[in-house]
């Protein structure tokens, strides 16, 4: 069961790109313990408070490529063996990176593949809304849609 999950690559490329689009924290804060300097150059005073938006992030062109508004799970499987899947672990920063990675990452992939999983072997998941339904973002401490967004579950013929 673990190695079935662990392996699901697609379905760990489609929920990277649901987050990059939809960050389930879509900013956060960070306070310089030291005086120090941030790749592009700018000097940050010790103390002061920083705020990054992965939700903007996500959809920057320059990281993601003129495509970036799209829902593409593609964008994160290797194309070949030899190729790197070496990303920039810091234009993805849903779980933080470098040195203050969150430990519970692959926890929490596991999890939501293993969710993923149990529930569309067995439902068929679909919106339930009239046609042309624009949802609308809320922005919050975490990621959230105003009124939701409803679905219904049918079950699968097995």
């Amino acid at each position: 069961m673990f190695e079935d999950v662990k392996n699901m690559a697609y379905t760990h490329a489609a929920l990277c790109e649901s987050m990059r689009l939809y960050p389930p924290v879509p900013m956060d804060t960070k306070i310089a313990e030291d005086d120090d300097v941030l790749p592009d150059g700018t000097k940050v005073k010790k103390g002061t408070r920083i705020t990054y938006h992965p939700y903007a992030m996500g959809r920057l062109e320059r990281i993601w490529g003129p495509d970036w508004a799209e829902f593409k799970p593609e964008r994160w499987l290797k194309k070949s063996e030899e190729e790197s899947d070496a990303r920039d672990p810091y234009s993805y920063p849903v779980f933080q990176a470098g040195p203050r990675v969150c430990l519970g990452k692959e926890m929490a992939f596991l999890q939501m593949k293993r969710v993923v999983a149990g529930i569309l072997s067995n439902f068929k998941v679909v919106p339930a809304v009239e046609e042309g339904f624009k949802p609308v973002y809320v922005s919050f401490m975490t990621a959230k849609m105003k009124g939701g967004f409803p679905v219904k579950f049918e079950s699968r013929e097995k």
